[in-house]
């Protein structure tokens, strides 16, 4: 008698379940369901939460499934994933593919996109890639605080077809060339590959468009827009934070397209470990490829940034106010632009040199300037002494409560007042890395939230600095 389907598949995840750890089972082969199987095909259609388990379970138990269906089932065995991502917000979307579970079981083969190329049985229209011309590979200067980025990001560019670095996730504070970098990808993308789909969106505009595509019924619609792109490029996605419905969306996206061999490339003022609040499964796929980070540059490659938009610009501008320039307004590409515009502004609507005097007037009305820049040592030197401890304490690998204490009000002083990045911050202090300055400054934030002890004495620390 041949045996219901539903106790062959009990039998079937009895076996695997004896295969592989409790963890893993209950993780990965748990939840899918038996829809249907067809003995006369020898069909096997299971259905599965999402795309991202569908592609784990190919990558890492295609050989595991292949022998236990054939066990269980028979020589011929056909598996088929019917993934459904999300019906509650009518995103569903159903993907399948189909491989025989033979004695040589190939990978899965790419499902067909949804009905997202075409519209009306149309081709998609011409897409404006809403990239700025001016951001280009050949203007964005090499240093060491870009170096790995911008070769990454060079190398997707040239081969957009590939599936390593996917997702690439750049982070870095405010002005340190993250979106440069982003329209350089994109520039570089669409004068090799024509043909591509490009597009570089804010995160905020993409929530403005996501919210007006709720309100007039069209959400299928815009989600399709997006499925049918190459290249999709997110700046400042930091911005979904507090915008969930927002997330739920760009999580399918992001799966069928990943799922699709497109490129992703998102940007972010934090690493994704940083985004508070934002779901988890998205966190997990904006970790899955590479995360680099971009630094502020230092006063030399300021000077070289300087010279870059001076020639571009035609202006003549003296070398000793260029090096003035460089030591006073470091640390942000978008300062130096802004002191550049408002320098060639000047000359021009007063027809007038640029000169030390003229440098010292725009810089003091554009950028925030101290008049002795404080370093990591001044601040090393008062939380020590407030705290009585060593800086040899701070810098140890201690855990002692006092040494902690210091050790944090000191990362997060140095990241408040100096133009330092994260990970320099930490080679300072005890030679530890971004994210130990991270958490740091993230648990001096919170407690200054709740303790007002706490608070005056980083008032009591932060006026002995400025003094």
């Amino acid at each position: 008698m041949t045996q219901h389907p539903k106790a062959l598949w009990a039998e079937s995840l009895q076996l695997i379940r004896s295969n592989v750890t409790e963890e893993q089972f209950k993780t990965w082969f748990a939840p899918i369901i038996l829809e249907s199987y067809d003995p006369a095909t020898k069909k096997l259609l299971v259905q599965v939460a999402s795309p991202f388990i569908y592609e784990y379970l190919e990558q890492h138990y295609v050989d595991l499934m292949k022998k236990v269906f054939t066990r269980v089932f028979g020589q011929g065995i056909k598996l088929s994933y019917k993934v459904v991502t999300d019906k509650a917000h009518n995103l569903t979307q159903i993907l399948q593919t189909e491989q025989p579970a033979s004695d040589q079981m190939p990978a899965a083969t790419q499902p067909a996109p949804v009905n997202a190329i075409r519209s009306n049985g149309d081709m998609v229209q011409p897409l404006d890639s809403q990239l700025n011309p001016k951001l280009s590979f050949e203007n964005f200067i090499e240093g060491d605080s870009n170096r790995l980025s911008r070769a990454v990001g060079l190398s997707i560019a040239e081969h957009p077809d590939t599936s390593q670095f996917n997702p690439m996730f750049i982070y870095g504070p405010s002005g340190c060339g993250k979106t440069h970098l982003l329209n350089a990808i994109g520039l570089k993308t669409k004068e090799l590959y024509p043909q591509k789909r490009v597009l570089y969106v804010s995160a905020r505009l993409f929530q403005v468009q996501f919210t007006d595509a709720t309100r007039h019924n069209t959400t299928n619609d815009f989600i399709r827009f997006y499925q049918t792109i190459d290249l999709l490029i997110v700046d400042d996605v930091q911005e979904w934070i507090t915008a969930p419905k927002t997330q739920d969306t760009f999580f399918h996206i992001f799966n069928h397209l990943f799922l699709n061999g497109k490129r992703i490339i998102l940007a972010s003022d934090r690493p994704p470990v940083d985004l508070k609040t934002m779901h988890e499964r998205l966190i997990t796929r904006f970790s899955c490829g590479l995360i680099t980070e971009l630094e502020r540059p230092d006063t030399n490659l300021c000077l070289r940034i300087l010279h870059n938009m001076i020639e571009r610009e035609g202006l003549v501008i003296p070398n000793n106010v260029v090096e003035y320039i460089a030591q006073t307004a470091y640390g942000s590409v978008r300062d130096l632009q802004g002191v550049i515009n408002s320098l060639l502004a000047y000359s021009v609507v007063y027809n007038s040199k640029i000169d030390m005097k003229l440098a010292e007037r725009v810089i003091s009305r554009s950028v925030k300037v101290n008049a002795a820049p404080v370093t990591i040592d001044d601040i090393l030197d008062k939380v020590c002494a407030y705290y009585q401890v060593t800086p040899a304490a701070v810098n140890s690998k201690s855990r002692k409560r006092d040494f902690v204490q210091a050790r944090q009000v000191s990362m997060y002083l140095a990241q408040k007042y100096t133009k330092m990045p994260a990970s320099r911050i930490g080679k300072f202090i005890g030679g530890r890395d971004h994210s130990t300055v991270l958490h740091s400054c993230s648990q001096v934030e919170n407690r200054l939230q709740v303790d007002k002890d706490f608070q005056a004495q980083l008032a009591s620390i932060e006026n002995k600095i400025k003094l």
